[in-house]
């Protein structure tokens, strides 16, 4: 379970990235983080895998204040806090299995004959085993992505953070690669993050959403609940309910 409690996090005297966050996502959700751009959207996700530091609020995963983690423990947290970017992160003179193994090296130096053939599972797994030998200049958009949740799995994690993870996608691939997550959370019981400015990706893989607006959230619940009776303007403008005025 992740647990934000009065999360800020200001660069400047005048700029708040986040004001006061306070979230509970429960373990084996689907959870999403929707706004527009400069919500505070990545920034949050930046801070629950502490790529940034809060400037105050605490951040509780199962049951630790994260912030107290130093040396070993924290390259543990981080290495099973697998995160899934919008450009996809890939190394561009890598193959898609060198890509996959990248976090075995990352975690101990080396890469096995075992860390090999348990990385081909997972490409198989995301429908890639053709593409073990590959670069990520042959692969479609799609199929990038696929390489990227197959290095996730790698990580063997507990969550999986999605910093929009499928903007530079196509519809079909889009659709896709969210039902690769969505298979993947049901299969294997990992949390899911999902940030983005997409209702539609909300209401097609989330169990829940949080609603940010100019870092604080304006509106959380059940996805069937906030899209049947959105309570705030932005929720609102967001479902096309209510036309964007200034």
């Amino acid at each position: 379970m992740i647990v934000l409690s009065h999360l800020t996090k200001d660069y400047t005297d005048d700029e708040h990235a986040l004001n006061g966050v306070s979230l509970t996502i429960p373990d084996g959700d689907i959870f999403g983080i929707i706004g527009m751009s400069g919500a505070g959207k990545s920034t949050l996700v930046r801070c629950v895998n502490l790529l940034e530091h809060p400037t105050s609020g605490t951040i509780e995963v199962d049951g630790q204040n994260i912030e107290e983690l130093t040396g070993q423990a924290l390259r543990d947290y981080r290495h099973h806090m697998a995160m899934i970017f919008q450009n996809f992160g890939l190394l561009s003179q890598r193959t898609t299995l060198q890509n996959v193994c990248f976090p075995y090296l990352a975690a101990n130096n080396k890469i096995t004959d075992a860390d090999r053939e348990e990385a081909k599972g997972f490409l198989e797994r995301v429908g890639l085993a053709d593409k073990v030998d590959s670069y990520p200049a042959q692969l479609s958009g799609g199929q990038k992505q696929r390489v990227a949740i197959a290095r996730a799995l790698a990580c063997h994690p507990k969550y999986i953070l999605c910093d929009e993870a499928t903007s530079a996608l196509d519809p079909a691939s889009t659709a896709s690669v969210l039902k690769l997550l969505n298979e993947i959370n049901q299969e294997n019981g990992i949390t899911i993050l999902v940030i983005t400015h997409s209702m539609e990706v909300v209401e097609k893989i989330c169990k829940h959403v949080a609603v940010l607006v100019k870092g604080k959230v304006v509106e959380e619940g059940s996805v069937k609940d906030v899209f049947a009776n959105p309570q705030h303007h932005e929720t609102r403008r967001l479902l096309g309910k209510e036309q964007w005025v200034d």
